[in-house]
């Protein structure tokens, strides 16, 4: 495994209510401002979030590896944290699926289109932190960077690439202009319906790898 093979569930972290509330953001009052303030807390959030799930599963591993330095016993932790990120996986999965007919915006949601960046910024990083599929795709990621023992900076191009998806809205707003101000309610729309299915589709992907690696 690399590091990029846990890239796939940056998807899953903004399918659904995250990127509708990226795609709300340019039509926010100061939408630059906003949009920096809730990537700032995004951004914060999720680079904690994976962090503390990396250290733990490093710390547990450094553990049992310090209890017992033969290799079958090892390997055997290895396969430990494997089937914990299996678990995991498959939480995550039942998640997505029970959430899938939450359609519609909340209306604290609608909040962020009069915030300013620091309201914006809390708002970002409270939803994020009580999202449960949020929460456990974090923990995912982080455990299974640290079950591979790469470093703690492998996990920064996940955190990149989620906050990149949600800028994308006020990007392609500042680059089509008129003709992204008309598709992106639809856009709106078709994720709040479907975006659960991306996100087991995503899911599944990373279930086949870790399977494999539970085989290998």
């Amino acid at each position: 495994m690399n590091f990029l093979t846990v890239l796939p569930l940056a998807v899953v972290m903004v399918a659904g209510t995250q990127f509708v509330a990226a795609v709300l953001l340019p039509s926010a009052d100061r939408p630059r401002a906003a949009l920096l303030g809730y990537l700032a807390g995004v951004g914060a959030v999720v680079t904690a979030g994976v962090t503390v799930s990396w250290l733990v599963t490093r710390a547990v591993r450094g553990f049992a590896d310090r209890a017992e330095t033969d290799v079958g016993h090892l390997e055997r932790t290895a396969h430990r944290i494997d089937w914990a990120v299996l678990v995991l996986l498959a939480v995550l999965a039942v998640v997505v699926y029970l959430r899938r007919h939450r359609t519609g915006t909340p209306r604290w949601l609608t909040i962020l289109q009069e915030a300013g960046p620091g309201r914006a910024a809390r708002l970002g990083a409270v939803f994020v932190a009580t999202s449960p599929s949020d929460d456990l795709t974090m923990a995912a990621v982080g455990a299974s960077v640290a079950r591979h023992d790469l470093s703690w900076w492998h996990l920064l191009p996940f955190v990149a690439l989620t906050v990149g998806q949600l800028a994308l809205p006020l990007l392609a707003l500042l680059l089509a202009g008129r003709r992204a101000a008309t598709a992106l309610p639809r856009i709106r729309v078709w994720s709040d319906r479907n975006s659960w299915v991306i996100s087991e589709i995503v899911i599944v992907f990373y279930v086949l790898v870790t399977v494999l690696d539970l085989l290998s």
